[in-house]
């Protein structure tokens, strides 16, 4: 998410009442999560896990829960829980303004698209030219959907990302202020849901196909003319290449990558991204001609174990 305006260490620290350590007049541009996070973006870390990983990434401005050796040409921002500002920041720069409308009045929608009864629009959609959107569709604020895409009924392109911190009260929600990108020529199955990003997009690849009851997780960035069975589901922060194919109920665990012309067959998980135009079967997932043969093998233990005896 980028600022309206640049702001000063010194005002953002204002903002959230913490400690900072930098240049007063260090500029910040934007919020990130740490898998968007760009140059003059802010991304907090909790965790000593993530220290390395948040101080040493993209981000000019780490909102951080110690004091530590800040990288040069960086500032910290010190604050005894970086979730709870993170969210105090979304707020202050992200304020929801839900519309009780069907659809919305800032809501666009293009030439010959077809909008059916029980469709919601939220604030700022824009619906391409061409498109149908069937009935009790629902698309949330700010989400984009190109030209000539179809959205099969009861889908719900922007919900809010499933992101939560544990505390001993309950579950802590990390607010959603990014958006869903649907390009041109992408059809979406009944059922389907598709989650908004924390503070980026999730994004659909121009001509990429979905079945019905598909789930796609916050942040994924979804290739061209990808295909995509029914039941498949899909976490958070996934990069999924051009030409993948994804059959029934295959699962894919978050921050994988699958490679250009991925295949992975019905019922399949892989746990390690994958090599282009390779085939994968099983859970976990391999190659599937050598799942195939294991399995194969398996089938022959009973007889080898009679044997030795």
């Amino acid at each position: 998410m980028k600022f309206p305006k640049p702001h000063t260490l010194k005002e953002i620290a204002s903002i959230i009442h913490c400690e900072f350590d930098g240049n007063p007049e260090h500029v910040i541009k934007g919020m990130n999560e740490i898998s968007k996070v760009e140059e003059g973006d802010i991304v907090f870390v909790d965790h000593p896990k993530y220290y390395n990983k948040a101080l040493f990434s993209k981000a000019t401005t780490i909102l951080i829960n110690k004091k530590a050796a800040c990288p040069k040409g960086k500032a910290l921002l010190i604050s005894n829980d970086p979730f709870r500002d993170f969210n105090t920041l979304t707020h202050h720069f992200h304020k929801r303004n839900f519309s009780t409308k069907q659809i919305s009045d800032s809501a666009i929608v293009g030439k010959d698209s077809v909008i059916m009864p029980g469709v919601f629009l939220g604030n700022n959609v824009r619906v391409g030219n061409n498109c149908i959107i069937h009935p009790n569709v629902v698309i949330g604020d700010d989400c984009l959907i190109g030209n000539n895409v179809i959205i099969h009924a009861n889908s719900v392109i922007g919900a809010d990302a499933f992101y939560y911190k544990k505390r001993p009260e309950g579950y802590d929600k990390l607010i959603s202020s990014g958006r869903v990108v649907i390009h041109d020529d992408v059809e979406i199955g009944a059922l389907c849901t598709i989650d908004r990003g924390v503070s980026g997009d999730t994004i659909i690849g121009k001509g990429t196909k979905m079945d019905n009851h598909v789930q796609i997780g916050h942040d994924t960035v979804v290739g061209k003319n990808c295909l995509f069975a029914a039941q498949v589901g899909v976490s958070g922060v996934v990069t999924i290449e051009d030409d993948v194919t994804l059959w029934g109920q295959a699962g894919i665990p978050s921050k994988l990558t699958l490679s250009k012309g991925t295949v992975i067959l019905g019922q399949s998980a892989p746990v390690k991204s994958t090599e282009p135009g390779k085939k994968y079967f099983g859970s976990p997932a391999e190659e599937a001609a050598q799942k195939i043969r294991e399995l194969v093998l398996l089938k022959k233990l009973p007889e080898l174990f009679r044997n030795k005896e």
